[in-house]
């Protein structure tokens, strides 16, 4: 049988078998005139619920970095914050803000700048009748629990004279039973009268399990309400601040953003600027001041009088709004903790 092609080369039978194989690759794809595009192979269509699958596989494998994740499969730090806070367990922290930092020359206890300020030995500032009003507070809450805890002692030692007396009774009572002799009339025990008070089973403190609250022996020392030390009033020393323009009223001096100055070398004081407090004059001067030129002499420049190293109070500042002023602006509350 001859060849199925009468003539040409082939080169010209690879372009024909080419073209016929082109040919019905189209047809395969392409939808004939008047078919359904349904029914198009599998492999060249995409459905889609094809696509919605492909989508939610892609979104599983990922992790969304949203603060309300839901679908992730990783426990986040916010939800992890979110949880704590709202379980009630776990040490809480949170980063204190501007608006809660003290001032430098407002007083510890009411948060309010000073008109008659004070210093502690440890360099708390204090409004002098705030200060004397929380020692003088403080000396008659001793007094009442100290009178508290006499009272107590006091019931105490008649609680155990009672016991003492009670034994007594009842060895008296056995060495009395045991010398009666047999058939005789033995001596009767004395019924229990009635108590005064009922028990109530309503009230945690009047259940009968429950037993008197033991006081403490209270502290007689009455310490400073920030650094927790031994305070008195012979302790507090006045101070004095140089104003920036002398003359303002109050209103106007609190105004101002630079509101006082150093004593000496007339640099502006704020919480970014370290602080000293001089003993015998009272003046608040710059750290950088008592290195530089107070130190040298060691003598109080507007007075004359020498000084010691217990006489140069370092101010305890409020603290700025960056890390690096080495004041801690965390506030921390703790609270019970679950452990596996």
């Amino acid at each position: 049988m001859g060849p199925p092609w009468t003539g040409g080369s082939l080169k010209d039978l690879g372009g024909s078998l080419g073209e016929l194989r082109g040919a019905e690759n189209a047809a395969a794809v392409l939808p004939a005139e008047g078919a359904v595009p349904d029914a198009l192979p599998a492999r060249h269509v995409q459905l889609p619920e094809r696509r919605a699958e492909r989508r939610d596989s892609r979104e599983a494998a990922m992790t969304r970095h949203g603060k309300n994740c839901t679908a992730g499969a990783v426990y986040t730090y916010h939800e992890k914050k979110k949880d704590t806070a709202a379980s009630g367990y776990g040490t809480q922290r949170v980063r204190v803000g501007r608006d809660a930092v003290k001032d430098f020359d407002c007083c510890c206890l009411s948060l309010q700048p000073c008109r008659d300020p004070v210093v502690t030995p440890d360099g708390f500032l204090y409004e002098r009748e705030a200060i004397v009003s929380y020692l003088l507070h403080r000396k008659a809450e001793i007094a009442r629990q100290s009178k508290a805890y006499e009272r107590q002692r006091a019931q105490q030692r008649r609680e155990q004279e009672q016991r003492g007396r009670a034994g007594a009774e009842a060895a008296l009572r056995g060495f009395l039973q045991a010398e009666t002799p047999l058939g005789g009339a033995a001596t009767p025990d004395p019924a229990p009268g009635p108590s005064g008070t009922l028990p109530s089973f309503w009230i945690p403190s009047l259940t009968p399990e429950a037993g008197a609250e033991r006081l403490r022996k209270p502290d007689k020392t009455v310490r400073c309400p920030m650094s927790g030390r031994r305070l008195r009033l012979a302790d507090l020393v006045p101070v004095r601040f140089s104003a920036a323009e002398p003359g303002l009223r109050r209103g106007e001096l609190l105004a101002r953003g630079e509101r006082y100055v150093c004593a000496v070398t007339r640099d502006a004081l704020s919480n970014a600027t370290p602080c000293a407090v001089l003993r015998p004059s009272g003046a608040v001067v710059t750290l950088d001041c008592v290195e530089r030129l107070i130190r040298k002499e060691m003598r109080d420049p507007l007075t004359g009088d020498p000084l010691t190293e217990a006489d140069i109070i370092v101010l305890q500042r409020g603290g700025t709004g960056f890390a690096g002023s080495g004041v801690c602006l965390e506030a921390k509350k703790s609270r019970p903790v679950m452990q596996a």
